[in-house]
Order: structure tokens, then C-alpha cells, then sequence
């Protein structure tokens, strides 16, 4: 019985052995080597990430005698102090999440009516609008902010954020128009013509039958304006110069002084600064992921 029961042990260690190279061997050099080459570029695009937290938690006389690249002598918290003393990170952070949300969520919804205009609608000269509406992403900001400089000092919005969100939803909502134009424009018109006839009005038609299809589009479209208002910087500037309206990247760059620099302070505003725009990729990781692939699957 026991010379049976070792015999079958025996058997399976085999049969695992075999199944191991089997698998060894079923690993094909191109696919390595593939993997390699993604761990390598994954750590190259966390590097940078990596040294402003190595670096935010150093002393300032530990990070002249090391280096940059050296581990801390010491966990220092001291960087992170000094940079919330100098600056007013909650009210900057306030600022930046309301100038954010209300952007994304405001220049989606114009983006949504305004292309179910011209995509579904077919309103008269519809290329010449969205030509217009694409050079106007593609003029630079430097060329716009004398104007958009006047224009709030006249209407009173100089230095309070709603002249960066009122700015930052026109020129959003207009790329956002010019791309949700093109998909509208191949929108299945099977299921508008169903819609007439069950007698839903063009109103109802756009919330109930356009906004789910489309849905992960918009989703994907609302998480890119708001990084991309997240981390505007140059308009900003321009506009808020009260400490007051002041947004992260802002409050950021104003611990460069005028002969030294504190890099530990710096890495430490740094750190802080990119934590947010981290935990709003990890809570809409998955959104991001269902909306780009929801446009490859018929």
C-alpha cells in the first residue's frame, strides 16, 4: 500500500516537473523580451516619481552632502513643514479641485449639446464650424492672453477663479464639441428613427437614447479635462495673482526665490502637489479602462 501511494507521489512530481517545462518552453524569446522592455520602461516613467519622494523627506544639509540620488540619512518631515507654512496648500488644493470639477463637468455638458447639434442635428455650415471650433484649440495661449487678460479686468473677474473656469470651459468645451461631433456624426440612426416613432422629443432622444451610448466617451473625455485643467499653469498665473485664488501649480512655483532654491522644500511641494491628480487616476483607473475599450467592441 505504501510502495503504491509513493509510486503515485513519484508520478505527479513528474507529471508537475513536465508540466513546468512544458510551460518553460511554451515562453516564446519575443514575449521576454517584450516584458523586460515594459518593466524597464515602467521604471523609467516611475523614476522621476521615485525622486521627488526620495528627496521630500531629506534634510537640506542631507541632500547637499549626498546628493539627490542618495537614500535619507534620516526620515524628515521637516521639508513637508516648511512647505505648508509658506504656502496655503488646503485653500490652493480647494481652488484647484473646484476650478477642476467645474470645468470637467461644465465643458462636458456644453461639448454634449453643442456637438448633438452639429453631429446629429446637421445644422447648416457644419464644417466651417468645426474649423473654427479647431483652430481655436489650436491657437497657443500665448497668443490669447492679452485679450483674456483685459477682457476679466473689464468684467471684474481679474484674480477670483471664475475667470479661469469661464476661460478653461469655452476652450475646453471646444475641443470637446470637435470630438464628440465626429462620433455623434456616425450615431446609429436606427435607434433615433425608433425613438420618433415611440414619440420622444429631440430633447428626450439626447438623455435617454444619445448620453448611455455614449457614455464611456464622456466619462473618458471628463477625467481628461480635468487633469488637463489640474495642471494648467500659464493663464493661471497670468490671472490669479492673489494669493487667495491660487492654484496648486501656482503655489508651487512661487517657492523659487529670487537667488536660492530649498530643493527639498521644492520636492516636498511637489510630492504634496501630484498626491491628488494620483488618487483621482486610482478612483477613475477603471473608467479610463472601460471607455477606451467600449469604442474597440461593436
Amino acid at each position: 500500500m505504501r510502495d503504491s501511494v509513493s509510486k503515485d507521489t513519484l508520478s505527479d512530481v513528474k507529471v508537475q516537473q513536465r508540466e513546468r517545462g512544458t510551460l518553460w518552453e511554451r515562453v516564446r524569446p519575443g514575449s521576454l523580451l517584450m516584458l523586460v522592455a515594459t518593466c524597464v520602461g515602467a521604471l523609467l516613467v516611475l523614476s522621476p516619481f521615485l525622486l521627488v519622494v526620495l528627496n521630500a523627506f531629506k534634510s537640506p544639509a542631507d541632500y547637499s552632502t549626498r546628493g539627490p540620488l542618495a537614500l535619507p540619512a534620516n526620515f524628515d518631515l521637516g521639508p513637508l513643514q516648511s512647505y505648508l507654512d509658506i504656502i496655503d496648500f488646503p485653500k490652493a488644493l480647494t481652488n484647484s479641485i473646484v476650478i477642476s470639477v467645474v470645468v470637467a463637468v461644465v465643458g462636458v455638458l456644453i461639448s454634449v449639446l453643442a456637438a448633438y447639434a452639429i453631429g446629429i442635428g446637421r445644422i447648416k455650415m457644419r464644417t466651417g464650424v468645426l474649423a473654427v471650433l479647431l483652430l481655436g484649440t489650436m491657437i497657443p495661449q500665448e497668443a490669447l492672453i492679452y485679450p483674456l487678460f483685459y477682457i476679466a479686468q473689464a468684467t471684474g473677474t481679474l484674480n477670483t477663479i471664475w475667470s479661469v473656469i469661464i476661460i478653461f470651459i469655452v476652450l475646453q468645451g471646444a475641443f470637446g464639441t470637435y470630438l464628440l461631433a465626429g462620433v455623434l456624426g456616425t450615431f446609429p440612426r436606427e435607434l433615433l428613427e425608433a425613438a420618433r416613432v415611440d414619440g420622444a422629443s429631440r430633447w428626450r432622444i439626447l438623455w435617454t437614447v444619445v448620453v448611455p451610448v455614449i457614455r464611456p466617451t464622456l466619462a473618458v473625455l471628463m477625467v481628461f479635462f480635468f487633469i488637463w485643467t489640474w495642471n494648467e499653469f500659464y493663464i493661471p498665473v497670468v490671472l490669479l495673482n492673489s494669493q487667495d485664488a491660487q492654484t496648486i501649480p501656482i503655489a508651487l512655483a512661487t517657492l523659487r526665490g529670487q537667488y536660492t532654491v530649498d530643493m527639498t522644500v521644492v520636492n516636498a511641494g511637489s510630492f504634496l502637489s501630484l498626491l491628488p491628480t494620483i488618487v483621482f487616476f486610482l478612483i477613475f483607473q477603471k473608467t479610463l479602462s472601460n471607455g477606451v475599450t467600449a469604442g474597440a467592441v461593436k
